[in-house]
């Protein structure tokens, strides 16, 4: 994920950190430390315990220092959430790329294939809400231990606070993941349940829909009650539903299609020694913007119109397109699944891949040129 920085592996998996993540430690140690003689009263009532004593609980800069902790504590929970759904991903012979922490929690960014498989996808979605109500439970259990044996009344009232605080927000996390609506987990384990009747795509479809309902329900509670953070949760909840269901879509209508069934061809090209505003000229005329290479009749580099708009002006008119042209260019084969292009396309942040047989290019396909072949799959 962009914007994110590696921070160590756990079972060969990498663990990032997104710059959010680093925004969110202050802002939440604040918010915790700010409410804590709050939160002290609210899990007294929860648990059922009172006379807590809260005199270290509260001292100096004891209540931003537990702040510190919490948050710590409840991203060491949300880590093992994900690794949760990982191990059992990596378990099932799927291939997990990282492991991201920001904001508003954790992504196991995991290649499921070009559908999901239901079998693999229940056990895989229930097991982060698991993972989250075992370390729930544990905690819990904690803090009755911690209140009822330790002597210390205050080092007994602080474990029982942090202990106490754990144990709710991963029983909340263990419950809100499991809300039937994407991007949670309970989304993902009410598609599966639904695929062993329907479709895949009509099974993604009623769980994309029933995620955009909760999402209004969130938004319209965040606006009644003021509530930022329920608002911003059901943007996330509404777009992340959306997206799902497109992507199912787009690999149910390319499911068998190949590269040479979405290709353009022949294939309109540039020339090592053309001009830049040549190039320029023939990118007004065409409409397209980027070209193969062609040096000898074999694929040289490609040339787009962001590798110009990157020039100075002064310089176009000095300088060529080898000059400026990409060298190292990801190229398809005919035969090569169409799904597979899409998917290059978006993790390499590229609109157009060359096809080529036997070193030669014999078309192209752009993004234009899929989705432009979907619109015809959905009009049959």
């Amino acid at each position: 994920m962009a914007d994110s920085i590696q921070i160590g592996t756990i079972s060969g998996i990498p663990i990032r950190l997104h710059f959010t993540f680093l925004l969110v430690i202050p802002l939440f140690a604040f918010i915790i430390g700010y409410q804590i003689e709050y939160t002290v009263t609210f899990l007294q009532n929860v648990f059922g315990i009172s006379d807590v004593d809260t005199s270290l609980i509260t001292a100096g800069y004891m209540p931003y220092s537990l702040g510190v902790i919490v948050t710590l504590s409840l991203f060491a929970g949300v880590l093992i959430h994900e690794l949760s759904h990982s191990i059992v991903a990596k378990s099932k012979g799927l291939t997990v790329k990282s492991i991201t922490l920001l904001i508003l929690g954790g992504i196991a960014s995991i290649d499921e294939g070009k559908s999901p498989d239901p079998r693999i996808e229940l056990p895989m979605a229930l097991a982060g809400p698991a993972a989250s109500f075992i370390i729930g439970a544990v905690s819990c259990a904690a803090a009755y231990i911690s209140f009822s044996y330790v002597t210390n009344t205050a080092v007994a009232g602080l474990l029982f606070y942090v202990f106490g605080y754990l144990g709710f927000l991963n029983i909340l996390l263990f419950l809100f993941n499991l809300i039937p609506a994407f991007p949670m987990d309970g989304g993902r384990v009410l598609r599966a349940l639904l695929a062993r009747k329907l479709p895949i795509y009509q099974a993604t479809k009623i769980s994309a829909d029933i995620g955009r309902a909760f999402a209004v329900i969130f938004g319209i509670l965040g606006v009644l009650i003021l509530s930022p953070i329920l608002i911003i949760i059901a943007v996330f909840v509404y777009l992340g539903a959306g997206q799902e269901a497109e992507m199912t879509k787009f690999n149910e209508l390319l499911r068998d299609v190949r590269m040479r069934e979405a290709m353009t061809s022949p294939v309109i090209s540039a020339e090592p020694d053309m001009h830049i505003e040549d190039v320029i000229s023939l990118m007004y005329s065409t409409k397209h913007l980027g070209y193969p290479v062609i040096e000898r009749g074999r694929l040289a580099g490609m040339v787009t119109l962001n590798d110009i708009t990157n020039l100075p002006p002064i310089d176009r008119d000095a300088m060529l397109v080898k000059d400026v042209m990409s060298k190292d260019v990801i190229t398809l084969p005919p035969d090569a699944m169409l799904s597979d292009a899409m998917k290059i396309m978006s993790l390499q942040n590229i609109g157009r891949i060359p096809v080529a047989e036997n070193g030669i290019v014999i078309g192209i396909v752009t993004r234009t040129d899929i989705l432009r072949y979907i619109e015809l799959k959905e009009m049959v």
